[in-house]
């Protein structure tokens, strides 16, 4: 199995940056998600990746270009790694949902493992796709680092998979430094035993 992962947050889109909840839309990057493009390449310039993989969406894949062409490395597209479907709720402001539906706003923040968004998906069943999707990935490179690049917010379900970190804000994209995580893998990797609850 790989060594390590590397999880890539895909660069911004105007949906991330005027707060519209994107879900499985297809945008391109915006001017700023490009520089984030280039600055996930310069990050990962001491020690490169032997692979690099992308979700199928149109960010997800523009960032893993700049990355792979960074390191003369072609980009694996991995179709299963679809975005978190906020059904919906995708194309609207958050700040809409939380005036127009408070009360299934403040579920979905308090803990959205018990409710999903209309015609939406529920966290269980994407991390339940992503874990598979993991596996398969981690089975065709056997050894290395792997460069994973995913959109908001499935890189928090990739990370609380592989690494066990909290989940936190799903419709936070949180501080650039987190753009790029480097995760070490356990000769056998799996999911945290129970799912997370709290926020933290």
């Amino acid at each position: 199995m790989a060594d390590s992962l590397v999880v890539i947050r895909a660069g911004s889109t105007d949906f991330d940056l005027h707060g519209r909840i994107r879900g499985t839309l297809d945008i391109p990057l915006c001017p700023a998600g490009l520089a984030e493009a280039k600055a996930a390449a310069t990050a990962l310039g001491a020690t490169p990746p032997t692979a690099i993989c992308a979700a199928p969406d149109a960010c997800s894949l523009e960032t893993a270009r700049h990355v792979a062409r960074a390191f003369g490395l072609r980009v694996h597209r991995l179709d299963e790694l679809v975005n978190l479907d906020q059904g919906l709720w995708q194309g609207m402001l958050v700040e809409d949902i939380r005036l127009k539906q408070p009360r299934l706003y403040r579920q979905w923040q308090d803990n959205p493992w018990a409710v999903s968004p209309p015609e939406g998906e529920l966290l269980e069943d994407a991390c339940g796709r992503v874990e598979g999707a993991l596996e398969r990935m981690l089975r065709r490179h056997p050894a290395g680092r792997i460069a994973l690049v995913v959109p908001a917010p499935l890189d928090q379900l990739v990370r609380w998979l592989t690494a066990g970190e909290s989940i936190g804000d799903l419709w936070g994209r949180g501080p650039a430094a987190t753009a790029v995580v480097h995760v070490p893998l356990a000769s056998q990797w799996k999911r945290p035993a129970t799912l997370e609850k709290a926020r933290v």
